[in-house]
C-alpha cells in the first residue's frame, strides 16, 4: 500500500505494483473522471463529432545516449507508440525541456537533431514547446516532457472491454533490448557489439494493422515493467486469464545471456520498439504477415492466448513443461531507463 510509504521511492516509477498503488491511492481519488479512469495509454476524446487521442509523458532516462538511441529519439518514439497504440494516427507533438545548468549546448543540439529526426521519420510535426534551466545538480542534465495529438477513424475501437477467451496474444519482436542497452551503457560493460535498443517509433505499422481490417482487439507497448507488467495489467480485475509460452517469446541471446549473468528477468525489462497485440484467434496469422514484412516486426510471434482460468492472473508456461505464475513487478530492476 502506499500508505505504509512515507516517502516515494525509486520504485514508484517503475510501472509495477507501487507505481499502480500510486496512480489508483493518489491520483484518481482527485483527479477521476470518465476519460481518466480508462487508464489507456492515451486520453481518448470526443470533440466536434471526431474522436481524438491525447496522450503526455517524461523522460528522464540516464545515460542521456546509449546504442541504439538517445533520450530526443525516446521521447519522441514512446509518444507516438503512445497515441498508436490506442488506434491513433498521431498529428503533432509539443515538447518540454527541462535543461541543468552548464549543460554542453553541442549535446542539446545532437538531441533536438535526433528529435527532428525521429519525427521525420514518424512523418509528424513538432508544433509547441517550452523551456526551462535550472541549477546546476538538479535534473541530471536534461530532462524531456512531450505530449502529442492523433485521430482515431470512427471505426477503430481498442478496448480491453473488446477481449475474451480464444483470442490470441501477439509481440512484434524481441523483447528486453531497451533495458539492457542503457544498463549496459551505464555501467559500461562494453559489449561488442553493443546490445541496441530497440528504440522506434510503430505508427506506420501499426496503421498497416489497423488498415487491414484484422480484428484487434487491444493493443499496449510494454514500456516500465516490461512485458510480464504489461500483460498483468490486461487481466487486472477481468473475467478471464492469460496463458503465454515462454519459448515462443522472442529473446536475443545477447540479452538473454546479460540478464542471466546479472540476474534480471527480461519478461520485467522495459522495450520501447514493441507492442502487444489481443486479436481475434481467426486474424493471427494476417496479423504476423503484415507484422513480419515491417522492419520493426521482423522477429513477431504468437506468445499465448486469453484463457478461462485462472480468473485476474498471467501464468507462464515453461520451456521445462511446467507453469508459473508471472506477477506484476514490486520493486525496480533498472531504475531511470526511460
Amino acid at each position: 500500500m502506499v500508505n505504509k510509504y512515507s516517502k516515494i521511492t525509486l520504485a514508484h516509477g517503475s510501472g509495477g505494483k507501487l507505481t499502480h498503488e500510486l496512480i489508483n491511492q493518489i491520483f484518481l481519488p482527485h483527479f477521476k473522471n470518465d476519460v481518466l479512469s480508462q487508464l489507456h495509454d492515451s486520453a481518448i476524446l470526443q470533440l466536434n463529432g471526431e474522436t481524438l487521442a491525447f496522450t503526455t509523458d517524461s523522460y528522464v532516462v540516464k545515460p542521456l545516449f546509449f546504442p541504439g538511441g538517445d533520450i530526443g529519439k525516446l521521447a519522441i518514439s514512446g509518444t507516438v507508440n503512445d497515441l498508436s497504440v490506442v488506434g491513433a494516427k498521431p498529428l503533432c507533438l509539443s515538447v518540454g525541456f527541462i535543461i541543468e545548468e552548464g549543460f554542453d549546448i553541442s549535446m542539446l543540439e545532437r538531441i533536438v537533431t535526433s528529435m527532428k529526426d525521429t519525427a521525420s521519420i514518424a512523418g509528424i510535426n513538432i508544433v509547441t514547446g517550452d523551456t526551462k534551466v535550472v541549477d546546476s545538480g538538479s535534473a541530471d542534465g536534461l530532462f524531456i516532457n512531450t505530449c502529442g495529438i492523433g485521430t482515431i477513424a470512427y471505426k477503430t475501437s481498442l478496448s480491453i472491454s473488446n477481449i475474451e477467451p480464444g483470442d490470441k496474444i501477439i509481440i512484434n519482436g524481441t523483447i528486453g533490448d531497451h533495458g539492457l542497452a542503457v544498463i549496459s551503457e551505464r555501467e559500461s560493460l562494453d559489449f561488442n557489439p553493443p546490445i541496441e535498443s530497440d528504440c522506434a517509433p510503430l505508427n506506420e505499422m501499426i496503421q498497416k494493422l489497423i488498415n487491414s481490417g484484422a480484428n484487434i482487439k487491444f493493443m499496449r507497448d510494454p514500456t516500465r515493467g516490461g512485458l510480464a507488467t504489461t500483460l498483468n495489467e490486461i487481466v487486472n480485475m477481468e473475467k478471464y486469464g492469460i496463458l503465454v509460452d515462454e519459448k515462443n517469446i522472442p529473446i536475443k541471446d545477447d540479452v538473454r545471456a546479460l540478464c542471466e549473468i546479472l540476474g534480471y528477468d527480461p519478461l520485467y525489462i522495459a522495450n520501447e520498439g514493441k507492442v502487444v497485440i489481443v486479436a481475434s484467434s481467426s486474424d493471427t496469422y494476417k496479423i504476423l504477415d503484415i507484422l513480419r514484412k515491417d522492419s520493426f516486426g521482423k522477429d513477431a510471434e504468437i506468445i499465448g492466448a486469453i484463457v478461462n482460468e485462472p480468473k485476474g492472473k498471467v501464468y507462464l508456461k515453461t520451456v521445462i513443461g511446467g507453469t508459473r505464475v508471472l506477477d506484476m513487478l514490486v520493486g525496480d530492476q533498472l531504475p531511470r531507463i526511460c
